[in-house]
C-alpha cells in the first residue's frame, strides 16, 4: 500500500471508530452499565464496519492495521464505553491467535466470522488459584488420538458465555512453570465446557465476565494454536503482543473521557456567579489531568511504533505501556471525581463509571504488581 494512502486509511478508521462511539455504542453505555447487558449489537456493528478485522493481515481479509492503529480504535470505543472496547480488545486477541497460529483449514473455518463479528472470542487463560500468573495454571489437556480432553476451568473470562470461540490455555505436560502448556480454541456448545453466572463486578459491568468449567470437554487437535507446549509463545504473540496494546489504549480513551468531562463542567459549573474552573485548585487538578493523558497516550504510541519496527520488542513494550496507562487512567478519573465534586458521586455524570471501569484495568490481563516485576526482569536480563 502506497504511504500516502495508508494514512489516510487509518485516519478514516480513527474518525469512524469515534463517530461510531459516540453515535451508536455511547448512548446506552449507562444502560448497559446498570443492566449488565452485553455489547453484542454493538460488536456486530463494528464487525460490519470493518473494525473488528483491523489488525488482521490484508491477506486474511483484515485491514492490516499497526498496534498504534489497534490502540487508537480501542482508545475511541473506550471513551464512549469501557466494556465494550474491553470486549472489541479480548475478540482481537482471538482473531489475531488464529491468524497467526491456527492451522490452515482452522483459519479458513474461523477468520471469516471473527472479521464479521459472526463469531466473538473469549481469552481464557487465569484461574481461581493462579491469579495473573499464567504459569501457575491447572487446567489440563491430555492427548487421546485425534483430540484433546480439557479438564479444570477458568476464571473471570471477558464475554464468558457470550463469546462463540475461546482461546484457553491448558497444561499438556508435567513440567512446572510455563512449560508443557498448549493453547487450545473451544467452541461454545462443545461438550463438556459450561459457564458460571456472570459477575456482579464493580466496574467493566457488561463484560459478562464468568468462570469456564471443562469436564472432559474434547477438543479437536487441529484446534490447537502453534505447538503442542507451545502454548505461552502463542499467548505472548497474541495477548501480550496485540491485546496489551488494546488494552493500554481503553485505559487512555477512559482518561481522555473524564478530562473532557471535567474540563467542560468546570467551564458550565458556577458557584457564587463564577465558573468553578476561576479557581485555582480547580485548574491545577485540570492541568494534572491533561498531562497525565497526554504522557499516557505519548508513551502508549512510542511504545507501539517500537514493537511495530522490532517485533522482539513488542512484550517488553507492551508491559510499559499498559502499566503507566492503567494507572494513570485511575489517577485522572479520580480527579475528575474531585472536579465534580458530589455531581461526580452520581451515576448519570458518568466520571464515577469511568473510575469504576478503569480501576478494572488495573487487574485485567496483568496486575500493575506483576508487571513491575516484567519490567524489571527485562530490564536486567534476568
Amino acid at each position: 500500500m502506497d504511504p500516502k494512502a495508508g494514512a489516510v486509511a487509518r485516519h478514516e478508521m480513527r474518525t469512524l471508530a469515534r463517530q461510531l462511539a459516540e453515535g451508536r455504542i455511547a448512548p446506552e453505555a449507562l444502560a448497559r452499565d446498570e443492566s449488565r447487558k452485553f455489547p453484542r449489537e454493538e460488536m456486530r456493528l463494528l464487525g460490519a464496519c470493518g473494525l473488528l478485522g483491523l489488525v488482521a493481515s490484508e491477506n486474511a481479509g483484515g485491514a492490516g492495521a499497526d498496534r498504534a492503529d489497534f490502540a487508537a480504535v480501542a482508545r475511541e470505543i473506550a471513551k464512549a464505553c469501557g466494556s465494550a472496547a474491553l470486549v472489541y480488545v479480548t475478540h482481537t486477541i482471538v482473531l489475531k491467535a488464529v491468524e497467526l497460529t491456527a492451522h490452515e483449514a482452522t483459519k479458513a473455518e474461523w477468520l471469516p466470522r471473527l472479521l464479521t463479528g459472526e463469531s466473538l472470542g473469549g481469552f481464557a487463560v487465569h484461574e481461581a488459584s493462579s491469579g495473573s500468573d499464567s504459569a501457575a495454571i491447572a487446567t489440563s489437556a491430555r492427548r487421546e488420538d485425534d483430540s484433546y480432553l480439557v479438564n479444570g476451568s477458568k476464571f473471570l473470562v471477558t464475554s464468558g458465555g457470550e463469546a462463540d470461540l475461546y482461546l484457553v490455555l491448558a497444561r499438556t505436560g508435567t513440567a512446572n512453570g510455563p512449560q508443557g502448556m498448549t493453547a487450545l480454541l473451544v467452541e461454545k456448545g462443545t461438550a463438556g465446557l459450561s459457564f458460571g453466572r456472570a459477575e456482579d463486578k464493580m466496574g467493566l459491568r457488561s463484560t459478562s465476565s464468568r468462570e469456564l468449567f471443562f469436564e472432559n470437554c474434547r477438543v479437536p487437535a487441529r484446534n490447537r494454536l502453534g505447538d503442542e507446549g507451545g502454548g505461552t509463545q502463542v499467548i505472548g504473540r497474541a495477548a501480550v503482543g496485540w491485546g496489551f496494546f488494546g488494552a493500554a489504549g481503553v485505559s487512555v480513551g477512559i482518561a481522555q473521557s473524564a478530562v473532557d468531562i471535567a474540563v467542560k463542567h468546570a467551564k458550565e459549573r458556577t458557584i457564587s456567579g463564577q465558573p468553578i474552573g476561576a479557581h485555582q485548585a480547580v485548574r491545577s487538578l485540570i492541568a494534572e489531568m491533561i498531562l497525565g493523558a497526554e504522557a499516557a497516550n505519548a508513551l502508549l504510541l512510542a511504545c507501539a511504533a517500537r514493537a511495530d519496527s522490532a517485533a522482539e520488542s513488542a512484550v517488553a513494550n507492551a508491559f510499559k505501556a499498559k502499566l503507566f496507562a492503567s494507572e494513570v487512567a485511575v489517577d485522572i478519573a479520580n480527579k475528575a471525581i474531585q472536579v465534580l465534586g458530589g455531581h461526580g458521586y452520581c451515576r448519570e455524570y458518568v466520571v464515577e463509571r469511568l473510575f469504576r471501569d478503569a480501576r478494572g484495568l488495573m487487574l485485567h490481563f496483568k496486575t500493575s504488581e506483576l508487571l513491575r516485576q516484567d519490567i524489571a526482569k527485562a530490564a536486567l536480563g534476568l
